[in-house]
């Protein structure tokens, strides 16, 4: 309960810093992880290859 009273305590424009500064290392967080997560496989460029690869065996 002590963590809520300290921050009670603060100026309104410290409140908005420790807010901000909370938001923003959560968007971070998230973005860091989704490209993390997103850019960790190449499985979308393996297809795109076979299917290239398929249609100039079909076009010869």
């Amino acid at each position: 309960m002590t963590g809520i009273l300290g921050f009670m305590n603060l100026s309104p424009k410290n409140k908005n810093l420790v807010v901000a500064g909370g938001l923003s290392v959560f968007v971070f967080g998230v973005y860091f992880y989704t490209m993390r997560a997103v850019g960790g496989t190449d499985e979308l460029q393996v297809a795109i290859d076979k299917f290239e690869g398929q249609k100039s065996k079909q076009d010869a």
